[in-house]
């Protein structure tokens, strides 16, 4: 099984340096609409069997064109953006925002903002949808989410070991491509970006 891993197109909160998680629904941009145009330009041949997006509309307009044209897709809540709690939409330079990452990277995957959501919270949906979709047993499959649902998962499913979910970067629309294979999880290519010209 090979799952296609991709994060949504740009926002305006992303263009403007702004924390958006769980609560914020916000759609893509123009740049977002035309780095999701390249990215179904380039990966349109693919044989994609089903894509997955997240309850958040971002995701769905970043795949919207494979939907259009026939490929089925699921929302699937469980991978749904971090909730920050009470400082959604505040901007990511925040000293609290690298406070609390900070002490992600030290182990402390239970810190959250008030109102928000943890690490050890966040993965046990996050591996929810993943079951979900290793039980259906396709051969070709996309997943569009959100940077840090996607740093947390990759961190579970490579190493299991959040502590490393910085170690992946995230672009918008950057593509990781993961092969499943009899429990195992490995990584054949990473937050590329080729499709943008």
């Amino acid at each position: 099984m090979r799952l296609y891993f991709i994060r949504h197109g740009e926002t305006e909160y992303n263009k403007l340096g702004l924390i958006q998680g769980s609560e914020v629904d916000s759609d893509l941009n123009k740049i977002g609409i035309q780095q999701s145009d390249l990215f179904y330009d380039f990966y349109k041949h693919i044989n994609i069997e089903k894509i997955y997006v997240s309850g958040l509309r971002r995701t769905f307009q970043t795949v919207r064109k494979f939907i259009e044209n026939g490929v089925p897709y699921e929302k699937f809540n469980e991978f749904n953006e971090i909730s920050w709690g009470i400082n959604q939409g505040k901007n990511d330079d925040l000293k609290e925002y690298k406070e609390l990452t900070d002490s992600w990277k030290k182990g402390l995957l239970d810190n959250k903002f008030n109102k928000g959501e943890s690490p050890n919270e966040m993965i046990i949906r996050l591996m929810t949808g993943v079951e979900k979709i290793i039980k259906e047993n396709y051969n070709n499959v996309l997943i569009c989410t959100h940077g840090r649902a996607l740093r947390i998962l990759l961190s579970k499913l490579i190493d299991n070991d959040l502590t490393k979910m910085d170690y992946y970067n995230h672009s918008n629309t950057g593509l990781y491509i993961l092969k499943y294979r009899e429990g195992i999880f490995s990584i054949d290519l990473v937050n590329d970006r080729k499709h943008i010209k």
